[in-house]
């Protein structure tokens, strides 16, 4: 018994790490963009606030121009990314590829790529969009926009459910278990729980359109952390001669922190199971949306190259 309970503690605790160190390697990659966006608009604001007639006498136009040293390699190294996007799609057809890795982390490094591109392409065109170039641009922006939207939506499938086999009725229980275990849990009283979870019972959900739900979701996590805030300083207060450490950090009374985190837990998947059933639709309908954009975007991204080596640019 020992040993069943010592492996699969074990196996918990791997896949925590390993979760741990993805969302460290994708946030450093993120802080990396994000350095090096900054250090190019910094070295080329001036070129790109000013017209058109101008930048041709600025010593940084043979740098910064599309066809320039700089506005180039940024032009292959945002096309290169389109082309490893595009590979996300191919794991549902490539059964090796499938079983390559988490489909999620696959997900998280597409939208990143998906967010990367565009920047490199802005900085590409010098933000000058005009012509074929230009409608391929602004495609592109639908396309990342969108990108974001549907990784959104994906994150509110709840993983811990076979959401393909969950009916209305089990979900229904099973957000009544979760407040169940949420009044169990003693060191927070009903009033607590209301205040953070004020979530919508399952009849108004149902009567809500998809884009009410949508609204309605990314209300509540924007809302959520501060709630949790505000229960964290009320507790602490009430709890202040027997803690010794006050604030936003974690505090040494087990009880209280191990409450804090069930409460934020079982909440954010009781409001997933509550708008469940929206949430595949709006999931099917941006599919419908963002693969034609997509599509189309690298068709016009792929004449774009074309043209240019045609032209002599490249």
């Amino acid at each position: 018994m020992s040993t069943n309970n010592i492996t699969v503690t074990q196996v918990m605790t791997g896949a925590i790490d390993k979760e741990k160190a993805h969302r460290a390697r994708l946030g450093f990659a993120y802080l990396i963009v994000l350095a090096l966006a900054l250090v190019q608009l910094a070295y080329g604001f001036h070129y790109y606030m000013l017209s058109q007639a101008d930048r041709a006498l600025s010593p940084k136009h043979a740098y910064l121009r599309p066809s320039g040293t700089i506005g180039l390699h940024l032009g292959m190294v945002a096309f290169v990314m389109f082309l490893i996007v595009y590979i996300y799609p191919l794991r549902k057809f490539w059964p090796w590829l499938g079983r390559q890795g988490s489909a999620r982390h696959w997900l998280d490094y597409h939208v990143l790529m998906g967010i990367t591109a565009p920047v490199l392409v802005t900085f590409h065109s010098a933000f000058k969009f005009s012509g074929l170039a230009g409608v391929a641009f602004w495609i592109m922006v639908i396309v990342a926009l969108s990108g974001i939207v549907g990784r959104y939506i994906y994150a509110q499938i709840p993983r811990k459910l076979n959401f393909v086999e969950i009916s209305l009725n089990e979900a229904r229980e099973q957000s009544e278990k979760l407040a169940e275990q949420l009044k169990d849990l003693g060191i927070l009283s009903a009033r607590d729980i209301e205040a953070l979870v004020r979530l919508p019972n399952v009849h108004q959900s149902e009567e809500m359109t998809m884009f009410t739900a949508l609204g309605k979701m990314m209300l509540f996590d924007l809302q959520f952390p501060f709630r949790v805030w505000r229960l964290r300083q009320k507790m602490l207060w009430s709890h202040r001669k027997t803690m010794s450490m006050v604030g936003l950090r974690r505090t040494q009374n087990a009880k209280l922190e191990n409450a804090i985190a069930t409460v934020r837990e079982q909440t954010v998947l009781a409001k997933k199971i509550l708008f469940l059933s929206k949430t595949n639709k709006l999931l099917h309908l941006w599919h419908l949306v963002h693969r034609p954009f997509s599509y189309s975007f690298a068709l016009l991204a792929s004449i774009h190259v074309i043209l240019m080596l045609m032209l002599g640019y490249y």
